[in-house]
C-alpha cells in the first residue's frame, strides 16, 4: 500500500505529511501540461525542450504527492516517490530521476548533456506520468 512506504519517508524525513489543496493541485497539472506542450514543438532548442519537460515532470510528479498528502523535503524525492503515488515501474522513474541529475549539472556546472534521444525518453514518461496524475481524480480538498 502506498500510503505504508510514503509514510516511511515521513519518518526518515524526506517527506512532510501537509494536507492536499485541489487548488495547488489544478495549478501544478496546467503549468505542467503548458511546459509539456511546449517541450513537444521541435522548433524550440534541445536544452529549452529538455527544461520544460523537466518542469512538467517535476510538477507532474509534485502533484502526485501533494494529491496523496505529502510534500517533498528534496526536489528529488517527487521523482523517487513516483513507485509510490503512481505505482510507476523503477525503470520509467528512474529516468526522470536521471534528468534530475541533468538538470543540476546544466544549472549548477554548465554541462549541458541531453541527447535527442534521452529527451524523447523524458517526454514519453513524462506523458506517462500525466496520464496516470490525470487518472488520479480530484483532490479532496483538506486544506
Amino acid at each position: 500500500m502506498p500510503q505504508k512506504e510514503l509514510d516511511n519517508l515521513v519518518r526518515t524525513g524526506q517527506l512532510k505529511a501537509e494536507p492536499a489543496s485541489a487548488t495547488e493541485f489544478g495549478g501544478l497539472v496546467e503549468s505542467a501540461e503548458a511546459r509539456l506542450r511546449d517541450a513537444d514543438r521541435p522548433a524550440n532548442s534541445l536544452t529549452s525542450r529538455f527544461d520544460l519537460a523537466y518542469g512538467a515532470a517535476h510538477a507532474l510528479s509534485l502533484a502526485a504527492l501533494r494529491w496523496h498528502g505529502y510534500r517533498p523535503d528534496k526536489r528529488y524525492v517527487v521523482f523517487l516517490a513516483l513507485a509510490h503515488t503512481l505505482s510507476m515501474p523503477a525503470a520509467q522513474w528512474r529516468v526522470l530521476e536521471d534528468a534530475h541529475r541533468k538538470r543540476n549539472a546544466i544549472e549548477y556546472e554548465g554541462v549541458a548533456e541531453v541527447t535527442p534521444q534521452f529527451l524523447e525518453s523524458m517526454l514519453r514518461v513524462t506523458r506517462e506520468v500525466a496520464e496516470r496524475v490525470r487518472s488520479l481524480g480530484p483532490v479532496e480538498d483538506r486544506s
